[in-house]
């Protein structure tokens, strides 16, 4: 068989905090070693290698394990261990620059239980993964013949270990032994070691598990010279409203304001404003609305600084290194959540900011927490290594009261008193103003649906590269491509909502608020639509496990991209209405 690479209160929140960042210790976690000095092979999950999310322990197959005494692996990191990260030691003597020749290192003793067990992950084809030195290691557990009676296991591991000075650069397994499963017999398991001097830099010994041709295909470039001509495209329509369109109203205005009231009354008075007295009342379900805003403003915080941080650091090469980044930025962007969230919620009149910073800062954690603790039960029925530890699950929950919650509280007040004032360009009837009948193309509904269509389009190739990545052996890297599609989407989304907006204001619909969020958060509803096309033409996923965990977790990343795309669209409006009704006289 040809080798197969390694590839595809203060304190208590300063202390939670310390589990989402990495912890340095001897050996493995410094990457440097002493000639024959051990090194550690752990052995991590086992699982089909057409569901990738759904792993098992790597003994939950009948599997022996070395005599070397065991050693215990702890969760380094809060990201870990959400990951289902569960290294176990593997019981083999491997020792720096120390080539072991080929040995037995332990025996199965196989009976039918065992064999059933090894023929069903043989039949799913199962894959396995170790760890050397962080360096991932990937190999088959056996094969079946052609007629698919037989079942043969893979019982010899040859490793060749590459290594540049005094650090492990390179580590390759060939699976060799094929033995076929018979009852009642006993099975030996080898191992042996080759050490080989690299000349791959220890920076660059994650080059191999990356994928260039993939990644940097034509159609990666394509697709964002394509969503770059769009935002030529949309910003000269948004440009050509602002200084065509707008112009011609605001003359016209300055017109009927030179007439009579005779005049004035006799001609054909329409357009956005008309809804002066309206336009600034505040919207139907404040608090709500607010806490949206709050959220997505900090999810978009948080994507912003978690790509210029994987755009700085090659955060792909440390285990769970990029969950744990982004729980701690999300942790310490509450201020933001709550700055924006309260301050627009103290704008509009409300009252019951404290429920709205409670609503606010756990909005985004309970739907995260909700969805992952039924997954867990689903995972903990199948034994999973996804399953989330009680422990772990109470750290979560102390992160967001003890970190979360205040921070979010200090951004709250910090909102309501700088920017909480309403100081609208127009002042606010006391009756509405009824809305006139308009096209249905027009109502807010048809805007909602349409509005998403846009800024789906300039992300739906790029969001191929990141299925592929999650969901398939692909190592996600080209963060710099990621922040040119973050920024196109900002601009592509906000110029369609100020589009949408403009005309829904000139028909005089005042209604915009809700409008202009809910017609950029739709991009959610095409994202999550194009997850079941990916699903079903570009996986073979299958199992109850695998297609909750897929759709389950699909329905969190729509959700929070909607809400954030959402923030985004209404931001933008906002600052657009407020500038035209600032430009134009009202009696």
């Amino acid at each position: 068989m040809r080798p197969l690479p390694g590839a595809p209160g203060a304190a208590a929140a300063a202390a939670l905090l310390l589990l989402l960042l990495p912890r340095a210790r001897a050996d493995e976690h410094e990457h440097t070693y002493q000639d024959k000095e051990e090194v550690v092979l752990w052995m991590n999950t086992v699982g089909p290698y057409h569901n990738r999310q759904e792993t098992y322990k790597y003994f939950s197959l009948p599997f022996c394990v070395g005599s070397k005494k065991s050693i215990s692996h702890y969760h380094e990191t809060l990201g870990e261990a959400l990951q289902g990260v569960e290294l176990e030691f593997s019981g083999l003597d491997i020792k720096f620059k120390d080539d072991v020749m080929p040995a037995t290192y332990c025996e199965i003793d196989l009976d039918k239980e065992k064999r059933d067990a090894f023929v069903y992950a043989i039949k799913n084809h199962y894959w396995y993964q170790m760890y050397i030195d962080d360096l991932p290691i990937w190999g088959i557990v056996g094969e079946a013949d052609e007629n698919g009676e037989d079942y043969y296991l893979w019982t010899y591991k040859k490793l060749e270990i590459g290594f540049n000075g005094n650090r492990i650069v390179d580590v390759n397994l060939t699976s060799e032994g094929k033995v076929k499963l018979v009852p009642n017999t006993k099975i030996q398991m080898s191992y042996s070691v080759k050490w080989k001097k690299s000349d791959v830099k220890f920076e660059d010994r994650f080059d191999k598990y990356l994928d260039p041709s993939f990644f940097q295909h034509r159609i990666h470039w394509f697709s964002i010279f394509n969503s770059f001509m769009m935002v030529i495209f949309l910003v000269g329509l948004v440009s050509m409203i602002l200084m065509r369109t707008l112009r011609k109203d605001y003359a016209r205005y300055s017109k009927e304001e030179e007439m009579d009231d005779m005049d004035r009354d006799l001609g054909d008075e329409y357009g956005w404003k008309q809804v002066h007295g309206d336009v600034f009342r505040p919207s139907s379900h404040p608090l709500i609305f607010s806490s949206l805003i709050g959220s997505g403003c900090q999810i978009f915080a948080v994507s912003l600084i978690v790509i210029i941080v994987a755009m700085i650091e090659d955060l792909y090469t440390e285990r769970g290194s990029m969950l744990s980044t982004a729980i701690f930025v999300y942790a310490a962007t509450s201020p933001v959540n709550g700055y924006f969230g309260g301050s627009l919620y103290a704008r509009q009149g409300g009252r019951r900011w404290i429920k709205q910073m409670f609503i606010g800062a756990f909005l985004i954690p309970a739907m995260v927490c909700g969805t992952a603790f039924f997954i867990n039960f689903i995972a903990i029925y199948y034994h999973a290594s996804r399953a989330i530890p009680f422990g772990t699950m109470v750290a979560v929950c102390c992160i967001c009261f003890f970190v979360i919650l205040p921070l979010n509280l200090v951004g709250t007040i910090l909102g309501r008193n700088l920017s909480g004032q309403p100081n609208f360009p127009c002042r606010v009837n006391a009756v509405p103003r009824p809305i006139p009948e308009k096209k249905w193309f027009m109502e807010p509904a048809v805007i909602v649906c349409l509005g998403g269509i846009l800024p789906f389009g300039s992300i739906f190739i790029e969001m191929y590269f990141i299925f592929t990545s999650f969901w398939a052996y692909k190592i996600y890297y080209v963060y710099g491509f990621m922040m040119l599609v973050l920024v196109i989407l900002c601009i592509v989304t906000v110029c369609v909502t100020i589009v949408c907006t403009y005309f829904l204001l000139n028909a005089e619909d005042y209604r915009w608020q809700w409008t202009s969020f809910l017609s950029a958060a739709s991009t959610a509803i095409y994202v999550y639509m194009y997850s079941f096309y990916y699903y079903f033409f570009k996986t073979k996923m299958y199992g109850l496990f695998q297609t909750s965990f897929y759709f389950g977790y699909m329905a969190v990343f729509s959700t929070a991209l909607g809400i954030m795309c959402g923030a985004i669209g209404y931001m933008g409006t906002s600052a657009f209405v407020r500038k035209i009704y600032t430009n134009v006289k009202i009696d």
